[in-house]
């Protein structure tokens, strides 16, 4: 009994010893500790209401637009640009914007809001979405060469089916009809026969066959 008593004397001496030598570096690191988590809770808070204050901005935004106040909602989605450019708010009112100005034959206006949407993207799976519509509005102004500048600027892999489709329709614009078939068949490889598209895909390979007999 006495030894054991002696084993826990000594025992707790040296408990006693090393928080002497150690405490300053525990009660350290207990404050860095709680920093540390008070910290990640007032970030998470501010998110939060950034968030929230960003899906209030964007809300207006939309409201303004359907009560035909344009220029109240450009202020909107400017103020979204400027303050909240990493949310996802800014870059669907962005879009938003850009779908407008596609409406209004304002496409040059649209390009450069899609060029921010694109460069803002939160993933690159959104970015390849955003180059998309970018290269469906540089159709639009009749530009075949930028839209296939934009989808060639997409990762491999991405959308391949609307990518090809897309590929095809500049190609056909810029009169290379081998060159745009090869892209409407890839497209309807990628998305399959069960596709929505595929009716219109073929109806666009047809159509450059007519076209080629006619040039024949």
């Amino acid at each position: 009994m006495a030894f054991d008593a002696y084993d826990d004397y000594e025992q707790s001496e040296r408990v006693q010893k090393w928080l002497r030598e150690n405490g300053l570096s525990i009660a350290v690191g207990i404050a860095i500790g709680l920093v540390g988590i008070f910290g990640l809770q007032q970030w998470r808070k501010h998110q939060a209401n950034s968030e929230a204050a960003a899906a209030t901005l964007y809300q207006q935004a939309d409201v303004a637009i359907a009560s035909g106040k344009p220029d109240a909602a450009t202020a909107f989605v400017d103020e979204l640009m400027k303050d909240y450019a990493k949310s996802p708010y800014a870059l669907f009112a962005v879009s938003d914007r850009a779908k407008q100005q596609v409406q209004d034959k304002q496409f040059d206006k649209a390009i450069v809001s899609l060029q921010w949407a694109a460069a803002h993207a939160a993933s690159p799976a959104l970015k390849s979405l955003v180059q998309l519509r970018m290269a469906r509005v540089q159709l639009a102004k009749g530009d075949g060469q930028a839209a296939l500048a934009t989808l060639e600027a997409m990762p491999a892999g991405d959308y391949t089916g609307l990518n090809q489709e897309l590929r095809g329709d500049a190609l056909v614009k810029l009169g290379r009809a081998d060159d745009a078939r090869r892209a409407y068949q890839a497209a309807m490889a990628a998305l399959g026969e069960d596709a929505p598209q595929h009716a219109v895909l073929q109806m666009k390979i047809d159509d450059l066959a007519v076209a080629g007999k006619q040039g024949a």
